[in-house]
């Protein structure tokens, strides 16, 4: 008798969803923004990560336009071969300017950046030292290069230097890998004492600032100048699909390093290049950073006020220190029914939990923009008061 050779997915996807641990996808039905159109109804957006409230900005939409004008829609090779555009050049110089770096390289995304970077520094006989909450495109990244990963307690340089004192003896180089701000509770790494301590021991340095651009530092520059740590770390990952509200990755630092990842980084060699419109977007976006800091110091005001309105009203707003504000509720199903009531009042705010946060940590996870007008936090805040109240959580 032949077996079902797809019994398997069945029996995970029953398990899933005994387990309130089945992702729903929600369809957008308008630009992000906000408020937004999703599944059909208008509804105060707390999802997405457009943290200056670019994605939907009249001139990046035009430099968008204009781009597809003068260069087509796709560049249609990889960059390697012939899909390095005038534009690519441009962006990069102008990030790398922004930063305050030598040199940048502009690829796909900020996932692929972190698969990009990690496997040309480390390989087989080598270590690589990750926070235990780092985002899963550096998990993957570290995974991809096949080196030793060694955990680290989370945000913990005495850990870590630990880590290296024990480790680091048995391999040939050593690679420091952290998160800048961290997706899921909005917290910072502690980066000054973190290189502190990789500069100790030769430990090479590099940081996922995607949750970082355009929110820290001066305008926006990240958590390397937040730190003030200019010309000292090694190699800075970012993400253009954030903060400025479009869609690619970077990986920026010393030149001799990201000439080496052009040489070796097999999403830049192998995958085709980003396209004119969204290149030109960023551009107009690094414009628009460089030219104002009034929609970052907006982001910062919107986001202390929800948060201080939140603790004030009794959420568990765990250990966040930026825009990104979780709403610690534990149990998955608590989480699933408290985003379903929040969406039935008007406000658009996903559950989060295994495996994206530990297991037992489920949470609604509030997204705060500069987008947001204090009457729209208003009528947030008196959403999740409704619905904390009546599922007992405040």
């Amino acid at each position: 008798m032949t077996s079902d050779k797809l019994a398997f997915i069945q029996a995970e996807m029953d398990n899933l969803r005994e387990s309130n641990l089945l992702i729903t996808i929600r369809t957008m039905g308008s630009p992000a923004d906000a408020w937004m159109i999703v599944d059909g109804r208008r509804v105060l957006n707390f999802c997405t990560n457009n943290y200056l409230g670019l994605a939907n900005h009249p001139r990046l939409k035009e430099a968008a336009k204009a781009a597809i004008d003068r260069w087509g829609v796709g560049p249609a090779a990889v960059r390697s071969i012939a899909g390095t555009q005038a534009l690519h050049l441009e962006l990069e110089r102008r990030l790398a300017a922004f930063k305050g770096v030598e040199d940048a390289l502009y690829v796909q995304s900020g996932f692929c950046a972190n698969q990009a970077a990690i496997p040309p520094l480390v390989g087989k006989e080598d270590v690589i030292f990750s926070d235990r909450l780092n985002h899963a495109s550096i998990i993957d990244g570290a995974r991809l290069s096949g080196a030793k990963i060694i955990i680290y307690e989370h945000c913990d340089p005495a850990d870590l230097e630990a880590k290296i004192r024990e480790h680091l003896p048995g391999y040939r180089r050593g690679l420091m890998v952290t998160d800048g701000v961290f997706s899921m509770d909005g917290d910072i790494a502690p980066l000054d004492k973190l290189m502190e301590v990789a500069d100790r021991y030769g430990v090479l340095t590099m940081v996922d600032d995607a949750h970082g651009e355009g929110v820290l530092g001066r305008g926006g520059r990240g958590i390397v100048d937040h730190f003030g740590l200019h010309g000292k770390f090694d190699v800075e990952i970012g993400t253009l699909s954030k903060a400025f509200g479009v869609v690619g990755g970077v990986i920026a630092g010393k030149k001799t390093i990201v000439d080496y990842i052009r040489q070796k980084a097999r999403p830049f060699l192998f995958s085709s290049a980003v396209t004119p419109a969204d290149t030109a977007a960023c551009l107009a976006a690094v414009d628009l950073l460089e030219e104002s800091e009034a929609l970052v110091r907006k982001l910062w005001d919107n986001a202390a006020c929800f948060r201080a309105e939140m603790q004030r009203l009794g959420f568990d707003t765990g250990r966040s220190q930026t825009p990104i504000v979780p709403v610690m509720l534990g149990d998955a199903g608590l989480a699933k029914q408290f985003s379903r009531e929040l969406f039935e009042a008007g406000v658009f705010a996903m559950s989060i939990g295994f495996p994206t946060v530990p297991r037992g940590q489920a949470r609604i996870r509030v997204m705060n923009t500069a987008a947001h007008s204090r009457d729209d936090l208003a009528q947030g805040l008196d959403a999740f008061a409704k619905v904390g109240k009546k599922l007992g959580v405040i």
